[in-house]
């Protein structure tokens, strides 16, 4: 995060906007004091959709979870 004054923001704020949209967070300030914050939008409806189809049916589920997920024979460290 970063941050930058009122005056500087007015001057380049097309490229204040273009790093937002990049992800970054950028804190606005005014006498020192911070007053506003731009940060890149949230993830819509759609695509929050989207990543969770994405990840069903990708948690595994162990029947014994303090034992080893892998096969013991196949780890040359494990022996």
């Amino acid at each position: 995060m970063s941050d930058v004054n009122v005056t500087d923001l007015r001057q380049k704020l097309p490229a204040y906007l273009e790093r937002a949209r990049r992800g970054e967070r950028i804190r606005v300030t005014s006498r020192g004091e911070v007053i506003a914050e731009i940060s890149p939008p949230k993830a819509t409806q759609q695509e929050a959709e989207t990543i969770r189809s994405q990840l069903r049916g990708s948690v595994v589920h162990y029947e014994l979870p303090m034992e080893s997920a892998n096969d013991p024979k196949e780890w040359a460290s494990s022996q």
